[in-house]
C-alpha cells in the first residue's frame, strides 16, 4: 500500500512541477496551432529529478509526467493554469489567469500546481535583512504547515517572429499570504532541422509577504525569534528540446535552473537553487 501511495504521489507531484515549468509554453505560443474545442493529452515517460533546496526536503524523481490542456475560443486550461484570453488572435496577447501558488511544492507531498516551476547565479535581492548573522538551519518538518494559496492576475505576451516576451503579475486571492509576484520572461522558438528547442530566460519578483510566509519563520517556529526574509528578485533559465520520432512520439529533454540565493538569509535553505532535469519520450494521445 505504501508503494502504491508513493507512486501516485510521484505522478501527482510530477504533474504539478512540470505544469509550473511548462505552463507558459503552450499559453504564449500561437504557432503551435492548437485545435480549439478538444482535449490535448500527452504522457512523458523517462528519467528526471527536481531538487528541493530546503533543509530536510527530499528531491523528487520524475518518471511519469502527464500534460493536460483544453483550449476554447478564449477560455483555456493548461496544466493546472486556467485562463481567459482577451485578445487571442493578435501579436499582443492578454490573459486573465489563475493558478495555485507553486511555492508550496517544497513543503507538501501532494501539489497539483506550476511552474511553475515553477524561478542564475547572482542574487538581485534589494531587501537587506537586519539579521546578518548566519542563522542555524531548521528542517521543514519542524515548521507549521504552509497552506495552499490561489493566485490570480494578468499575463501579457508579445510575439515577434520566433521570440515571445512575457510579463505576468499574480496576487494571492485566497488570503493565505496576502502578497504578490511578477515575472518577466523571454522565450525563443527555434527549429534546427528536426530539432525543436525553446530556451527561456526570466526573473521573478516576489513580495516580502510571499517570501516571509513560505520561507520566513514565525516566533513559535524558531527558538531564535521570528525571522523575515523580505522581497526578492529570483532569476531562472530553462531549455526544452524535442526530436520527433513519429507523429505521436518525440524524444524530450528539459532542463531548468531556479535561483534562490536572494533568500539565503532564511535558515530553511540548504541550497541556493533548485533544478529540474528530465529526458524521455513524449507520447501524444
Amino acid at each position: 500500500m505504501k508503494l502504491i501511495t508513493y507512486i501516485l504521489g510521484v505522478v501527482s507531484i510530477s504533474f504539478g512541477i512540470v505544469a509550473a515549468s511548462f505552463a507558459q509554453q503552450s499559453e504564449v505560443d500561437p504557432s503551435q496551432n492548437i485545435i480549439t474545442g478538444q482535449w490535448h493529452l500527452s504522457l512523458n515517460t523517462g528519467l528526471g529529478v527536481m531538487t528541493n533546496p530546503l533543509q530536510g526536503g527530499d528531491d523528487l524523481p520524475l518518471v511519469l509526467i502527464p500534460e493536460v490542456a483544453f483550449y476554447a475560443e478564449q477560455f483555456f486550461f493548461d496544466n493546472g493554469r486556467v485562463g481567459y484570453s482577451l485578445k487571442p488572435d493578435s501579436p499582443h496577447v492578454f490573459n486573465l489567469v489563475a493558478e495555485l501558488n507553486p511555492e508550496t511544492r517544497f513543503f507538501v507531498d501532494w501539489h497539483p500546481s506550476n511552474i511553475f516551476a515553477l524561478s542564475t547565479s547572482n542574487s538581485l535581492n534589494f531587501a537587506q535583512n537586519e539579521q546578518s548573522e548566519q542563522q542555524p538551519k531548521i528542517a521543514i518538518n519542524e515548521l507549521n504547515k504552509r497552506k495552499w494559496a490561489l493566485d490570480a492576475g494578468l499575463s501579457y505576451h508579445y510575439i515577434y517572429q520566433q521570440h515571445v516576451f512575457s510579463i505576468q503579475t499574480l496576487a494571492d486571492v485566497s488570503g493565505v499570504y496576502e502578497g504578490w509576484r511578477t515575472a518577466f520572461q523571454w522565450q525563443m522558438h527555434r527549429k534546427l532541422g528536426e530539432l525543436q528547442i525553446k530556451p527561456s530566460l526570466g526573473v521573478w519578483y516576489k513580495s516580502a509577504e510571499l517570501n516571509d510566509y513560505f520561507y520566513g519563520l514565525a516566533e513559535k517556529e524558531s527558538p531564535y525569534g521570528a525571522i523575515a526574509v523580505g522581497s526578492s528578485w529570483q532569476p531562472y533559465a530553462k531549455i526544452d528540446a524535442r526530436w520527433p520520432l513519429s507523429e505521436a512520439n518525440s524524444v524530450r529533454f528539459h532542463l531548468a535552473y531556479y535561483d534562490y540565493s536572494a533568500l539565503d538569509d532564511s535558515p530553511l535553505f540548504e541550497q541556493t537553487y533548485s533544478m529540474t532535469a528530465f529526458i524521455g519520450i513524449d507520447h501524444i494521445f
